[in-house]
């Protein structure tokens, strides 16, 4: 029983690692250029890593409730034409993770509206900093007209609402490889 323990903590140390390490590669690149519509509400921002010559883009969409830098965002990392990481950040302090995923690691069970259709997702909480979306649910949000996430606080639940319309299907689809799925 000990043995699965300490394999569960090993594999949540590798997975929650590797989830943050393309955001914070992309945030020590430097050379990331300034930020330009992407249609809609949406900016990206473009980099090449000089070393490597991997091209990244990083798509930002901040919620529409809210004010400043500190409204919640979803952001979708992507290199070389494929996603990285799609993560929901609330810029808020975030309640404790309340169920383990399937390997163990931690987890918060969110509720998702997209448009018209709801349904419960099960986001891995990364440090108590953000939640890292499944790649379903990005699908859906880039191809939608509402797109909402109640998630749990320490004060209780919030719901944080975006407006994904109007983003450059094409110049996603050619960083990430998403394509829009209905929900």
């Amino acid at each position: 029983m000990l043995a699965f323990a300490f394999l569960g903590a090993v594999a949540l140390a590798i997975f929650t690692g590797g989830l943050a390490a393309p955001a914070d590669a992309q945030q020590a690149m430097g050379n990331e250029a300034p930020g330009v519509s992407a249609g809609g509400k949406w900016t990206v921002f473009t980099a090449e890593d000089k070393m490597t010559e991997a091209k990244r883009s990083r798509f930002v969409l901040s919620a529409d409730n809210g004010d400043g830098p500190d409204n919640a965002q979803v952001t979708l990392f992507c290199t070389n034409g494929k996603l990285d990481l799609a993560d929901f950040r609330p810029n808020t302090r975030l309640a404790p993770p309340n169920r383990p995923g399937f390997w163990g690691q931690p987890q918060m069970e969110v509720t998702v509206r997209v448009d018209h259709s709801h349904s419960h997702h099960g986001w891995n909480w990364v440090n108590g900093h953000f939640l890292s979306m499944d790649k379903g649910t990005a699908r859906e949000m880039i191809g939608a007209q509402v797109f909402k996430v109640e998630f749990a606080t320490p004060r209780g639940p919030q719901i944080a609402e975006f407006s994904p319309a109007g983003l450059d299907l094409g110049l996603v689809s050619h960083a990430c490889g998403l394509t829009p799925k209905k929900p």
